[in-house]
């Protein structure tokens, strides 16, 4: 079976969706594998050291694409679409409920697509998860990068021209992201209080040694992947004054609510911010979803009253080199996952709740519930 390792068009993406290592793997599993020309060029992995691992390089990236399977980081572009096999299967983060006519292109083309966002959060896909891995490594450059854009230091020191307080860090949302944030904002010293709707992570939030900002907002609870379930207008209210009054003692903000498949909730508003002291920073992880401070832009540093508000989109690109190591391992774990030894293929058992989970389209349709929905 002939897999493709396709390359991102542009030069935004810096992760490569598979390192040489990984290809090996494949290889030795019976698969041939080709890559494009270039694929690890941001993360110093050249060509060379893919053909030493078994792979083929390919010049020609179109022509590739009419492989069995191919495998990718992103959403592909229009042009890639119409170049994929008929009957393929096609393998990435899709983002299918923001990428619909994507979506339909593909069923159109009656490729089989597998969105990794989909997989779900079971103890068996823990290992191609690929979201939890690109979410902790958004919460580690989250706060390096708030760090960064801070006018104060981060730890506590004590001098013989006195004791320097620790930064407060303030993360709203305990999710992976969440609890990376509040992990590498303690390593580097800073006093981290935390937030989440759900009751389950308060003993996760303690566990990392930051402190739980306690709001009594009635029944919350989470989906069955592990999401924050929508809150009530009211429950929004209650929660965003006792917020108010955490975020106007931090001195960093990072926020990471989501609800999957929706816009993000507005949790910081402009009132909260303009209660904040200048030279405070704010990191908007859903800024890319709707976001969850009023006034973030994607890709945009925006400044309120003397508070900086960080919208970056993609921050696990900032770290190209663990976020390719981490996804090429999810990567490789989902095809061996349903790789079929004998015959030496992928075998679409649609039967599997992970692949009834994150197939998107198959022999011409859309086969997903919830994005048939979506689009409808």
């Amino acid at each position: 079976m002939k897999l493709f390792i396709a390359k991102e068009p542009g030069r935004q993406e810096t992760r490569a969706a598979m390192l040489p290592s990984d290809a090996g793997k494949l290889i030795q599993l019976g698969a041939e594998v080709e890559v494009a020309a270039g694929i690890g060029r941001a993360i110093n992995v050249t060509d060379e050291e893919y053909e030493k691992a078994g792979a083929k390089v390919s010049s020609d990236s179109k022509a590739s694409l009419v492989a069995e399977m191919v495998l990718r980081v992103g959403v592909p572009d229009t042009d890639d679409v119409e170049q994929i096999g008929e009957g393929a299967i096609h393998v990435s983060l899709l983002d299918p409920f923001n990428n619909t006519e994507v979506v339909q292109a593909l069923a159109a083309r009656r490729v089989s697509a597998i969105s990794l966002e989909m997989i779900p959060r079971t103890t068996i896909a823990q290992k191609m998860d690929v979201l939890s891995s690109q979410a902790n490594l958004a919460g580690y450059v989250a706060v390096i990068l708030a760090a960064s854009r801070q006018n104060k230091i981060l730890p506590m020191m004590m001098t013989p021209a006195g004791t320097i307080a620790p930064a407060r860090v303030f993360v709203i949302g305990a999710g992976v992201a969440g609890l990376q944030a509040i992990a590498t904002a303690k390593r580097l010293g800073a006093r981290v209080d935390a937030f989440d709707v759900r009751p389950d992570a308060q003993e996760q939030i303690l566990s990392l040694g930051a402190k739980p900002l306690k709001v009594d907002l009635g029944e919350t609870g989470q989906t069955k992947d592990g999401y924050a379930k929508k809150l009530t207008d009211e429950q929004l209210a209650k929660q965003r004054e006792a917020m108010a009054r955490q975020c106007a003692l931090s001195d960093i903000v990072i926020t990471t609510a989501k609800v999957f498949g929706k816009k993000a909730p507005l949790i910081v508003t402009n009132e909260m911010i303009d209660g904040m002291q200048p030279g405070s920073v704010i990191v908007d992880l859903a800024v890319e979803t709707g976001g969850n401070v009023e006034g973030s832009k994607p890709e945009k540093e925006v400044q309120r009253h003397g508070v900086t508000i960080i919208g970056r989109v993609e921050l696990p690109r900032r770290v190209p080199v663990a976020a390719s190591q981490m996804f090429s391992s999810n990567l490789y774990n989902f095809v061996e996952h349903f790789w079929h030894k004998e015959t030496k293929r992928f075998i679409l058992n649609r039967e599997d709740a992970i692949i009834q989970g994150c197939l998107i389209t198959h022999a011409g349709e859309i086969v997903h519930p919830a994005i048939q929905e979506a689009i409808a």
